[in-house]
């Protein structure tokens, strides 16, 4: 084999991240201008312009969600299964919801009438709000630890019900999320609308910029308070899966164990306290496609900061912290990763590059008289 089994996990970790950093840069744009539509769109007219800045691509940019969901399902079969079993309620809550983003951009446009549209207006607002919502929901409670275990056949014994997960952290994570989707959402609306839709999406950027900011850094001073999890047995890294085999304790401040250990890794979340703040200064100043790559840059630094954070834990314990998903217990089977990964290489920079292209052709400013001009061939 070309990697080694240890490698191969570490790897499947990095890669992971990749696909969850594209899938919040790609998707948390379009699900940021939905999220702004409602607001930003004072007419039917305006609220079309928004809609098609992103009909072209939002649907391309769900892959990166869809493709995420399924490495994890082959690379993390424990974790995708512990993950499924234990946040049930709230993954089922995030896909109901996304069920009105296809809909609400197939079915919008389709009669004209004021209250239809207007009800499909806010179809898509929480398809798109309460997913972002409920992802960030989700991260924060890994840092609580989520509380399952494991039997003797690794068959996982607890749950946790929707109420159950919203503790203040946790909450505090998901407006994150939120305020991160609609700050770069916003820069993205700015970059391909004109006049008052532009300006109204500015000021909102400029908003959430400074909302996900300040929460972002109170988040940090909170996980400082916590109590983070540490291996302290040795592991087998390029062992077969075995949860159970290592020991956990908790102990407070530990999640930041990583960046004190490697203090350049502090680069990361400083990309998400300064970066907001960059592209809503490239934004005002009209360069929005360098804002587009501020914001992107912003939201890869807080996505990334988590899993550092976190790593190397996948899902942490409350219940038994010894039955912790980690990179070294959790991954699927030497062979099934390295296949895996030659797909990878194949395939992203396929994706990667066709996306790229998509962009670059269906580029420049939606506008109303572009609306009206193609009245019927548009959402």
């Amino acid at each position: 084999m070309l990697f080694d089994y240890e490698t191969l996990k570490l790897i499947w970790w990095l890669l992971i991240g990749v696909l969850l950093i594209g899938f919040a840069i790609m998707d948390g744009h379009d699900m940021g201008v939905c999220s702004l539509l409602p607001i930003v769109g004072k007419t039917d007219a305006e609220r079309r312009v928004i809609i098609n800045t992103v009909g072209a691509h939002w649907e391309g940019n769900q892959v990166w969600f869809i493709t995420a969901g399924g490495a994890i399902f082959a690379a993390l079969p424990l974790v995708y299964a512990t993950a499924f079993s234990s946040f049930y309620w709230a993954l089922m809550a995030a896909l109901w919801a996304l069920f009105f983003r296809p809909v609400g951009f197939k079915y919008r446009s389709m009669i004209k009438n004021d209250t239809w549209r207007r009800a499909w207006d806010w179809g898509l607002f929480v398809g798109s709000f309460v997913p972002a919502l409920i992802f960030g929901v989700a991260f924060g409670n890994l840092f609580l630890g989520v509380p399952f275990s494991f039997d003797e056949h690794l068959l996982v014994s607890d749950s946790v019900t929707l109420r159950g997960l919203l503790s203040p952290f946790a909450l505090l994570c998901g407006v994150i999320s939120v305020a991160m989707m609609i700050m770069h959402g916003g820069v993205f609306l700015a970059h391909r609308t004109v006049g008052e839709i532009q300006a109204r999406a500015k000021k909102f950027t400029m908003l959430s910029a400074c909302v996900m900011v300040v929460l972002f850094a109170a988040a940090g001073f909170w996980v400082a308070q916590l109590d983070g999890f540490v291996i302290t047995s040795q592991i087998d890294k390029g062992g077969v899966i075995d949860p159970l085999a290592k020991t956990v304790i908790t102990a407070q401040g530990a999640w930041l164990d990583n960046f004190a250990k490697m203090p350049s890794l502090w680069a990361l979340p400083a990309l998400g306290l300064a970066l907001p703040f960059v592209a809503v200064g490239l934004m005002y100043a009209g360069r929005t496609l360098l804002a587009f790559i501020a914001s992107s840059l912003a939201t890869l630094g807080v996505v990334a900061t988590a899993g550092v954070a976190l790593f190397p834990f996948y899902m942490p314990s409350s219940t038994d912290p010894r039955a912790s998903l980690t990179v070294w217990d959790s991954t699927s089977s030497h062979l099934t990763l390295m296949i895996m990964l030659y797909v990878v290489v194949l395939i992203l920079p396929i994706v990667v590059t066709y996306t790229s292209w998509a962009y670059a052709i269906m580029r420049g400013k939606v506008t109303t008289a572009y609306i009206k001009e193609n009245e019927h061939s548009l959402y």
